[in-house]
């Protein structure tokens, strides 16, 4: 399968900073690649600094003014997918920032007594699709599980960490994931959910909106937190504007409540 993937990223930075981008595709098999950034007419020094699970980041010093990023590759192979080591284990079962599975326990029992191993991850990932509504806008960076439970509206990222939430709860390792995602509409990066469970990390998608298949792994962590497109240190810089997009050669119908890995 051959995806081609692209973002362009224009910001304005109101004082000298370092950005940290999280927009490559992780550790792959890739037939091209190019990520640049420019301020005015120089082309700024980039860095690369490897994260866990193959995610890849992108160390930019800047300064005041406008600054232009640019991304594109094209993906013929698969990222390593990887077991679970008992740090990651501990890791991944843990309360976090956005996933407040310690706060959401009484719940989650509640909701799916009796239920364990892929009947109770498939029980999960139904819940939340069916009980929360796709509203664009509808939530703000702050928001983590506990809001979207209250709310029942969110984006992909809300569905993300509620799932993860409820899951670690029942003592179900899992993860937060960034991607590419042809087929998603409207285009954006997208946020997807992964649960540790028959002995593999299984992909879920709450929201529906893209075929796992055709998905290209950008960051994987505990919650939003660790797989930020873009985080500042030192500085102010604004967004002014993000295009992202995403196709493949081919496109698969998805059926939802089968599992797949996210390579």
């Amino acid at each position: 399968m051959l995806r081609t993937v692209s973002s362009h990223i224009v910001l304005n930075a109101l004082a000298p900073a370092q950005l940290v981008l999280s927009i490559s595709v992780a550790d792959t098999e890739n037939s091209s690649e190019k990520l640049a950034v420019t301020q005015g007419e120089s082309e700024c020094a980039v860095r690369e600094v490897l994260d866990q699970h193959g995610t890849r980041l992108h160390l930019v010093d800047v300064v005041a003014g406008p600054i232009d990023v640019t991304y594109s590759a094209q993906i013929t192979g698969t990222a390593a997918s990887a077991a679970l080591s008992e740090v990651e284990n501990i890791r991944y079962l843990r309360q976090s920032r956005y996933c407040e599975s310690d706060v959401l326990a009484p719940t989650a029992r509640s909701l799916f007594r009796g239920l364990s191993g892929a009947e109770l991850v498939s029980a999960v990932r139904e819940w939340v699709a069916t009980e929360v509504r796709y509203v664009s806008g509808s939530s703000n960076s702050t928001d983590g599980a506990l809001r979207t439970l209250i709310s029942r509206k969110g984006v992909c990222r809300d569905f993300s960490h509620l799932v993860v939430a409820l899951l670690r709860s029942l003592d179900v390792p899992a993860r937060m994931v960034s991607t590419y995602a042809p087929g998603l509409t409207p285009m954006d990066f997208h946020a997807v959910a992964e649960a540790f469970v028959d002995g593999a990390w299984h992909v879920l998608d709450a929201t529906g909106t893209a075929p796992r298949q055709s998905l290209v792994r950008i960051a994987t962590g505990r919650d939003a937190a660790d797989i930020a497109f873009l985080t500042v240190i030192g500085g102010q810089v604004n967004l002014r504007s993000l295009v992202v997009t995403a196709t493949s050669d081919e496109f698969v119908t998805d059926d939802h409540s089968e599992f797949i890995q996210l390579h």
